[in-house]
């Protein structure tokens, strides 16, 4: 016994945890009769052999003797009786394992021989076959019943059996089993009774000699038995239709069992291991339908040779040859990925070969690779999820199997054991697993791996301490998180006692902090969440504010009372660190405890005004320097112009950082933050008033040997620089969140004290902006107003006849302003453009006016008027820019409105002022709706087949009394005006009706006109109505206009020849209301009253003021 007990136990050495090498004797003590708790193990140990002054050559040499060879010769052994086909695809020859084996396990030739002539000869084992019948489904019936109650014979049988029983048999034989082999080797299953879909779950050993030409034999037979005439009698009643099958059954001889079907199988066919569905054959054709029947079939050894490993049990040696492959594979791979679980074919086969030969279960072969995979983990890289998937198959196996007490055990302390080592990782996590992509998977996997193994049955069952993974993994982080902090603490100690190296280092450790928090919120707090539902960023985020917080008050407490510009400069990313992380808080998913690090901006508060006067100082120099080297031109040209200088970039750019400080700080006292707020509005105001005299003076400078032309380009720029710095100063309210802060300071600071300080302090500083541009922009267009108003002066030169044509006269003043306006636009931005265009263009409209209004009523007038009108249309579309300068609110003023139209009617022609007075005739006439007197009601078409007007005049109604009797004669002229339109055209009147003031006339007049005078502007029929007076001139009685558009057929195209294949139109009736011109009141009757010169202008003037003085409009009441 002594001699099998070293061995075993070097046996169970190979796959020992480091945990199990070092403390295997505490574990041991502790399991199973008592607890485990992890908590109180969880530190690793450090590994040591056995004897630590062993000679390395001779602790190979005896590893090589105790540990390799033994297994060496399993493997020997095990390919020179090997039995079936491996599962994998690739078959390899003696040969081809052979060479595997002597480089895995390092071998030389003659250690090599010497091991394979020892194998040799040793004996050889006894060959099985072990075959599991599990079940059968849809056999055939062959009882009265309609079932069966199957039983199965097995048995092995070798070529001369077989050829024998062939031989020996005069005509075929449905039994093969029972008349070929004895009785002894025959093994045969359970009776399942009446069934058709049996379940035996029954394991046989079948031995034989050799593979070769053997095959495996199963006969499926219906157990027959004596039954009475009397139960037979009742059987027929309940079920007729088995009355063939009792017939069938009458024919036979009594106790002779059915044969239901057969299995035969090669055993070369097979592999090591099988487990399939197989058909029934029948042995005749009757029933070829037999059914199947569910084999587990598999190769193994008896009485296999014990003195090869010493005495060593087969699992033990199944471990040790499964480490040593895995550690071959990996080591001759020598990749950096870790190690995935893939093992080469001929390990895969051997593996095989031995498990099986030595019937090892599956369950004891996935113990054995946990075992050794999970102690692989721990020394070389292996990928977390080869541990995941053998962990799952343990766990499945438990459930189907029971393990030995040894291997019970050995599970227990190898779960026990990675427990330890995995959460020694966790507490490392930060070195082991960092936030990198490669990197947090591992960590899942291994958490997900602790996880598992806490779920697992096995587990539980053996180790039944209360243990809670989720407290443990929260230890350990707690535990790692500190032992990190002192490591960083240690590495940023101060080497001098010098304040500023005691904030420099502090600082360097919050920045190592900062770093760790963001990690663990990012990337870690993802992974520890969904693997065991830990928030790893609330448990490590509160371990560092409590440690954190210690060192920050140890630190400022020794610089109290001691505060310089320089110390509170090393102080500021201290304070906005910690104000990083601060923040970081709202994160936290359990806020219950207090923050540590809450209102740690008490402890600046000593260095704060150095901070905000440093950011003032510097600002204020940056801003300097950048006027210095200004040279006050544009930044860019081309399609998207830059037109303000390299300062004004620089100021905003100055400005931000004064901006940034601000939200930076977020100091948490409103009072304190409004009086902080007022102080940095007050020093951006104060750096813009400082930037614009700086500029002015810079202006001065370059100015002095420059001409006219650059220093006025120059003033351009400063404009340009000036307005740009009014936009961003006008941001500035949002980006210093004044609305933020209003909403913090209500309880404390009032609504009048608040916009009485921050706005009124913004507006000054724009009102200085304003006047300097203003002041620019008024420099600029004093010599502009002077030019164009001598450009345009100079046209009211021109008398009856110009001597230039309109466009040559406006040309120069146009060229003037497109040169002017083009140089402008390209040195101004939009807004200063605009702001000097409006005066211009005010100006401009003005002095038209002025000169329009001044010249003489006299010949000459209307050419004059049209080449100003020219004028005021080219310098609309100049300040319009095609919608790109001025809108049209500003170009069109009330002097503008003014100006165009006195300047519209004094350029038209006496025709086209008549026709504009007759159509606001009609317009008059059309919106009159009072018949105060009288109306004059008319039939009235156009035929334009023979060109005629047709007026049929009706009658006429509440007509004026104009004799002394009370009534009138009265009578219609007609007459188409304008007469230069209808210069043939004679008026026509109708009869005399006497004494009557609703006269019935119903006369009809045909006008010979075209389509195209009818259409004509203002070409209309007027109507009189007179009072006739033998005596004296005939009275008026009033008027009416009705336009020739308005009359059916006159509207629509005109064609050349005036015929129309149209319809004639219908005549319409039509009643006009009587009108009386109001006297003098017509400003185009006073306009052609002034053109002395022209007869018919004179001619219609007269008669349309004899009309006035007839009219009763004009007489007073």
């Amino acid at each position: 016994m002594s001699s099998e007990s070293e061995p075993t136990s070097s046996g169970d050495n190979l796959l020992q945890t480091p945990e199990q090498e070092h403390g295997s004797s505490r574990l041991r003590q502790l399991s199973p009769g008592h607890v485990r708790k992890l908590g109180l193990t969880r530190k690793t140990r450090e590994r040591r052999d056995l004897k630590e002054d062993e000679n390395p050559e001779e602790k190979a040499r005896r590893h090589k003797e105790l540990e390799l060879k033994p297994l060496y010769r399993e493997l020997l052994y095990t390919i020179a009786h090997k039995m079936g086909k491996p599962s994998s695809a690739e078959v390899f020859t003696d040969s081809q394992l052979h060479q595997y084996i002597q480089e895995t396990f390092t071998m030389t030739e003659s250690e090599h021989s010497s091991l394979a002539e020892r194998v040799q000869s040793t004996k050889p084992p006894a060959y099985c076959l072990m075959a599991t019948v599990k079940e059968a489904k849809e056999i055939l019936g062959k009882d009265i019943s309609g079932f069966s109650d199957p039983y199965c014979l097995l048995t092995v049988m070798e070529d001369e059996e077989e050829s024998r029983t062939r031989r020996s048999r005069a005509k075929p034989s449905k039994s093969i089993v029972k008349e070929a082999v004895s009785n002894d080797k025959i093994y045969q299953s359970d009776i399942k009774k009446q069934t058709l879909n049996p379940i035996w779950n029954q394991t046989f050993i079948l031995e034989f000699e050799d593979i070769a030409g053997a095959s495996f034999h199963l006969e499926m037979w219906d157990k027959d038995e004596e039954v009475s005439l009397t139960q037979k009698l009742e059987e027929i009643k309940t079920n007729f239709s088995s009355l063939k099958r009792m017939i069938k059954e009458a024919k036979k001889e009594k106790g002779t069992d059915d044969f239901l079907g057969n299995v035969v199988i090669k055993l070369q066919d097979l592999h090591c291991t099988e487990d399939n569905w197989y058909n029934l054959e029948p042995r005749t054709e009757t029933y070829p339908n037999r059914g199947q029947c569910h084999l587990n079939l598999k190769f193994i050894h008896k009485e296999r040779d014990g003195t090869l490993s010493a005495g060593r049990s087969a699992y033990i040696n199944y471990c040790g040859i499964l480490q040593q492959f895995v550690q071959a594979y990996i080591s001759k791979q020598q990749r950096a990925a870790p190690w995935k679980g893939a093992l080469c074919g001929e390990a895969q086969t051997l593996l095989e070969l031995y498990a099986t030969q030595n019937d090892l279960s599956p369950f004891l072969q996935d113990l054995a690779k946990w075992v050794a995979y999970s102690k692989l983990y721990q020394s070389l890289e292996v990928d977390s999820s080869v541990l995941f998937q053998q962990l799952t198959s343990v766990e499945y196996h438990w459930h189907q199997q029971e393990l030995p007490y040894q291997q019970k055990q050995e599970l227990g302390d190898s779960l026990h054991g990675f427990l330890q080592y995995g959460l020694c990782l966790v507490a490392k996590y930060r070195d082991i697993f960092p936030p990198t992509p490669s990197a947090t998977p591992k960590l899942h996997t291994l958490l997900r791996i602790l996880v598992q193994i806490c779920k697992t049955k096995a587990f539980q069952k053996l180790n039944p301490a209360q243990f809670e993974l989720h407290d443990e993994v929260t230890d350990a982080l707690q535990t790692g998180t500190q032992e990190w902090f002192t490591i960083k603490k240690g590495l940023h100690q101060p080497m001098t006692k010098d304040l500023s190296e005691i904030v420099s280092a502090l600082s360097r450790l919050i920045g190592e902090v900062q770093e760790d928090v963001k990690h663990n919120k990012v990337t870690w707090n993802r992974v520890f969440v969904s693997a065991v539902q830990v928030d790893v960023f609330t448990v490590v985020y509160k371990q560092l504010d409590s440690l954190l917080a210690k060192e920050v008050r140890e630190t400022l407490s020794l610089i109290e009372g001691q505060m310089e510009q320089a110390l509170a400069n090393s102080l500021f990313p201290v304070y906005l660190s910690l104000q990083a992380i601060h923040k970081e808080k709202a994160f936290l998913q359990k806020r219950g405890s207090l923050i540590q690090l809450t209102n740690f901006q008490e402890g600046f508060r000593e260095a704060l005004p150095y901070w905000l006067n440093q950011a003032f100082s510097t600002t204020q120099d940056r801003v300097e320097r950048a006027v210095q080297v200004d040279q006050l031109q544009p930044l860019q040209s081309g399609a998207v112009p830059i037109k303000h200088s390299s300062s004004a970039v620089d100021l905003v750019a100055c400005i931000q950082p004064v901006c940034q400080l601000w939200e930076q700080l977020s100091w948490p006292d409103p009072e304190e933050a409004f009086m902080l707020m007022v102080k940095l509005t007050e020093d951006v105001c104060k750096i813009v008033v400082n930037y614009c005299h700086t500029l002015k003076e810079r202006v001065r400078v370059l100015s002095e040997n420059s001409d006219h032309g650059r220093a006025i380009n120059m003033l351009c720029v400063v404009v340009n620089d000036l307005e740009h710095l009014r936009s961003v100063l006008s941001k500035l309210p949002t980006q210093l969140n004044w609305a933020g802060l209003r909403d913090r300071t209500q309880t404390v600071i009032g609504e009048s004290q608040f916009h009485n300080t921050l706005p009124s302090q913004l507006q000054q500083a724009q009102s200085v902006l304003g006047r300097e541009i203003r002041s620019a922009l008024d420099t600029l267009g004093k010599k502009l107003n002077t030019d164009i108003e001598s450009h345009v002066r100079n046209m009211s030169t021109r008398r009856r006849i110009p001597s230039k044509s309109t466009e040559d006269a406006a040309d120069p003043l146009m060229r003037y302003l497109e040169k002017e306006l083009h140089y402008m636009n390209e040195n101004l931005v939009q807004e200063n453009f605009n702001s000097l265009l409006t005066p211009l263009w005010n100006n401009s409209v003005k002095i038209l006016y002025q000169v329009a209004t001044q010249h003489p009523q006299q010949g000459g007038l209307m050419v004059f008027c049209q080449r100003l009108l020219y004028t005021l249309q080219c310098l609309e579309q100049c300040f319009s820019a095609e919608g790109n300068g001025l809108p049209t609110d500003t170009l069109h003023s009330d002097v503008y409105k003014a100006l165009k139209a006195h300047l519209t009617h004094n350029s038209l022609s006496s025709w086209q002022l008549m026709e504009k007075f007759l159509e606001r005739k009609i317009w008059e006439q059309n919106v009159n709706s009072t018949e105060k007197y009288g109306a004059v009601t008319l039939l009235a078409s156009y035929s334009r087949s023979d060109q005629r007007l047709r007026v049929e005049v009706l009658n006429a109604v509440n007509l004026l009394p104009m004799d002394s009797n009370g009534l009138s004669d009265p009578f219609v002229q007609l007459c188409l005006e304008p007469s230069h339109t209808f210069p043939e055209v004679e008026p026509r009147c109708t009869r005399i009706k006497n004494c009557d003031l609703n006269p019935l006339f119903e006369e009809t007049f045909e006008f010979l006109v075209s389509q195209g005078q009818c259409q004509a502007p203002g070409a209309c029929l007027v109507l009189t109505v007179l009072d006739h007076d033998t005596l004296t001139t005939d009275d008026f009685e009033g008027e009416a206009f009705l336009a020739l558009k308005a009359i059916p057929g006159v509207a629509g195209e005109c064609k050349g020849d005036g015929l129309s294949s149209q319809p004639e139109a219908v005549p319409a009736q039509i009643r006009l209301p009587l009108m009386h011109p109001k006297p003098n009141e017509d400003s185009i009757l006073t306009l052609l009253e002034s053109r002395r010169g022209e007869r018919e202008a004179q001619a219609y003037v007269k008669k349309r003021r004899q009309r006035e003085k007839q009219s009763r409009d004009g007489i007073q009441p």
